[in-house]
């Protein structure tokens, strides 16, 4: 049977222990038990974890043998801000389908009162992040950094850079990345409505290109869905 993972928030030689409302969903919702044994993930290594020790906000493992893991592919998505619950379900989505990074942007068309709580939420969505990459058997789970401005996210490393845009007409993503021989992509999404012009001739004054995911408009977090999908899997092919 395969074992459930865990990422540790302590870990120390062969020891690790989950704590705070992590080890309490362990404790008071599975009922774990001293002796039970899960994969548990630190150092971006899996092993072999038995609890030797369950305390009140704390579970403690012993650590045995390394476990193989999938490697992570190098996707980055810049995705917009959007109306939290949809944005909080693409973050889940994308983590599971194994998105390296996802920066949390301030685009023109964001809702003032989403971008201003945006610093607030971040702690919530990294916690998301963990908690979907332990249900989906990632090693580790995306980064997920402060929220910031279209411009300071320009600065985002990625050999690949693409943006999807309602008003390309001819380039489909597809083509980019069966075009190039990059391991290393970064997407951007827009908030709903779209990019706005002066923000898609920004992208083109910084060298990314423009990519459509066809004919249909899709809403943010289903465009998010379906071109990280899209794109490990051809990052995958590559």
């Amino acid at each position: 049977m395969t074992r459930r993972r865990w990422i540790a928030d302590e870990v120390s030689e062969n020891r690790a222990a989950l704590t705070g409302d992590h080890a309490d969903h362990l404790v008071r919702v599975l009922r774990a038990r001293v002796g039970q044994e899960f994969d548990i993930v630190g150092d971006a290594a899996v092993r072999r974890g038995r609890i030797v020790r369950i305390a009140e906000n704390r579970v403690e493992f012993e650590l045995g043998e390394e476990t193989l893991a999938a490697a992570v592919v190098d996707l980055t998505l810049l995705l917009s801000i959007f109306k939290f619950d949809r944005f909080e379900w693409a973050i889940e989505k994308c983590t599971e389908l194994g998105v390296k990074k996802i920066v949390p942007v301030i685009a023109r068309r964001t809702d003032s009162h989403l971008a201003s709580a945006s610093a607030k939420r971040v702690e919530r969505w990294r916690r998301m992040a963990v908690q979907s990459a332990e249900q989906s058997r990632r090693t580790i789970p995306p980064e997920i950094p402060d929220p910031m401005k279209l411009q300071e996210a320009f600065r985002v490393p990625g050999k690949l850079r693409i943006v999807l845009s309602e008003a390309e007409q001819q380039t489909r993503l597809r083509e980019l990345f069966k075009g190039s021989d990059d391991k290393e992509a970064i997407l951007a999404i827009g908030p709903e409505g779209g990019w706005t012009e002066d923000e898609l001739e920004l992208f083109q004054k910084e060298h990314w290109s423009s990519a459509s995911l066809g004919s249909t408009i899709l809403r943010a977090e289903t465009a998010a869905i379906a071109a990280t999908a899209l794109a490990i899997c051809l990052l995958d092919a590559t």
